[in-house]
């Protein structure tokens, strides 16, 4: 048997221009992640990312933290967030910016999360295309596909996966069979560094974990745990 540790992204620039890269404290995340696998003598056999710059640099601070040097990754595009604004776009009524109001405001944050939860939904049934997006049946597949090549290719090796809240949840809900609304509420829940867990066989996957957060437990990190 092999163990596949998937991990969210750092903290990103939630309500900024550029959402795409790391908070500061995104990239101690990462870091206190890989110093925490280290201390503890994991190691893995191969690691894919996402292509997208928050994966990237989540990873590179996984391995500055694990002392790993210029440890390589193999990009895996399937692995990849939807885009949360064009799902938003496509449920919005005509000239409904001012729903959204501001991001770092309550009733912003709200309102976006609320919009997403139901962009989501409607983007799952096949209702609604957001633009520039695939159909969630090829988002699905584009995870499922990093999956498959773990269980070809990896046999009783640990493996690490760098990707986002919506494929991590993908990837759980495709092994437990949950409907799409129990998908979105994973997602929904995923922390900011957090490792979900799968055991696999050349056959299946199998979870053991989700959203944990173990390189943050102490009160030396109590005020780290981020969602966005």
């Amino acid at each position: 048997m092999g163990i596949l540790y998937l991990v969210r992204h750092g903290q990103a620039s939630f309500g900024a221009d550029d959402y795409d890269r790391l908070s500061a404290l995104g990239q101690r995340q990462s870091q206190r992640l890989g110093q925490y696998w280290a201390e503890r003598g994991l190691r893995f056999d191969a690691v894919l990312t996402g292509t997208l710059r928050r994966h990237a640099q989540t990873w590179a601070g996984i391995a500055e933290g694990a002392g790993l040097g210029d440890a390589q990754a193999l990009a895996w595009p399937g692995l990849n967030e939807y885009d949360s604004e064009a799902v938003i776009r496509a449920v919005l009524p005509r000239g409904g910016d001012t729903v959204l109001g501001d991001p770092h405001s309550p009733e912003g944050y709200r309102a976006h999360f609320r919009l997403l939860r139901d962009g989501l939904a409607q983007w799952m049934a096949g209702t609604v295309s957001p633009q520039g997006m695939p159909s969630y049946g090829d988002f699905v597949h584009g995870v499922t596909s990093a999956l498959d090549h773990v269980r070809t290719h990896h046999h009783g090796q640990k493996v690490l996966i760098v990707s986002s809240g919506g494929p991590i949840a993908t990837a759980v809900g495709h092994v437990l069979g949950l409907s799409p609304e129990g998908t979105i509420e994973l997602n929904m829940r995923i922390r900011n560094s957090a490792v979900t867990e799968f055991q696999f066989s050349p056959k299946r996957h199998t979870l053991l974990t989700y959203n944990t957060l173990p390189h943050l437990d102490g009160s030396a990190y109590a005020d780290w745990m981020t969602y966005a």
